[in-house]
């Protein structure tokens, strides 16, 4: 007799996952020893669009990190498998109970779930992990609780991380995120003024990734269908000097020829070397930029 899906499935991680902090990474690491328990594959649920972007439409952009982003790095865990489950409004009417009937058994189709102690789900918040636990014993798939993580006594959430990113302390991401902070985007076409000073650029709107501080950043790029990252330097914000415009990041990769046009870049932010300034000539910042480069090189030298 074939087995039903809630006997099938892989063990799942579930949760919203942006960022994929250490608490995140603790809630994986449980569902891949539930998966040794088990005999099951390691997969990880998680929501899309956000459910803070269903409730709040017109949130400033505060995601850590895109899906493809997020679906390299659980790639590089060891995830098997990946459910992006629809976040809309029948979504958010279902009780807890219908969504571990209709998510949790229908949809994903799993015995075994791991969560973090703070989970909640179902209408107006209704479920917590608790919740969950008991639900999973009465409809058949076991839950496994993660207890909060913490780095310097604090928890470590999305929230601090995006904190951190928002006032340019790009050490603080890190420590949170266990890698430096990445965003991803498309090459477009700019004004080309980089070009004309002598500081050719990649320009990429970073659409749902919350902003950083202005400024300039010693970053490390990949670009798509390369293997190696290269050192850079980039300005994210309004270029005062040469005329406000709405926050675009511009990198300067060093050393390197080419039309990224079109291309995705993944773009590693490693220290803010100053925040954006205004200047009073063209002659002036580019006098700056000289300056902000050979910083830019000996902070990624070291």
């Amino acid at each position: 007799m074939p087995k039903s899906p809630v006997q099938s499935g892989a063990a799942i991680a579930l949760g919203n996952f942006d960022g994929l902090h250490a608490g995140h990474r603790a809630v994986i690491e449980s569902a891949r020893a539930a998966g040794k328990r088990i005999g099951a594959p390691l997969g990880v649920a998680t929501f899309e669009p956000s459910p803070r972007r269903h409730f709040q439409p017109d949130a400033p952009p505060f995601r850590l990190m895109t899906p493809l982003r997020r679906a390299i790095l659980l790639e590089a865990m060891g995830v098997e498998q990946v459910h992006l489950l629809k976040f809309d409004a029948a979504m958010a009417a279902m009780t807890d109970r219908e969504f571990c009937q209709r998510v949790i058994i229908d949809e994903i189709g799993t015995r075994s779930v791991s969560v973090g102690f703070d989970f909640r789900f179902g209408k107006n918040r209704m479920g917590d992990a608790a919740a969950l636990q008991r639900l999973g014993a009465e409809l058949g798939f076991g839950v496994d609780i993660v207890a909060e993580v913490k780095d310097g006594g604090e928890k470590v959430s999305s929230s601090r991380i995006r904190e951190a990113i928002e006032r340019g302390d790009m050490d603080e991401a890190k420590r949170g995120l266990g890698d430096w902070w990445t965003v991803d985007a498309i090459v477009e076409h700019g004004e080309k003024r980089g070009r004309t000073l002598g500081f050719p650029t990649a320009n990429m709107q970073l659409g749902e990734i919350v902003h950083p501080a202005h400024g300039i950043y010693a970053v490390r790029t990949l670009l798509e269908g390369e293997e190696d990252w290269r050192p850079g330097v980039a300005n994210f914000g309004r270029t005062p000097t040469t005329g406000l415009r709405d926050p675009l990041l511009e990198v300067m990769v060093f050393d390197v020829v080419g039309d990224f046009y079109g291309k995705r870049m993944h773009t590693a932010f490693v220290k803010r070397l100053r925040p954006e300034l205004k200047f009073d000539t063209l002659e002036a910042l580019v006098d700056q930029m000289h300056r902000d480069v050979a910083d830019a090189r000996a902070v990624l030298a070291g």
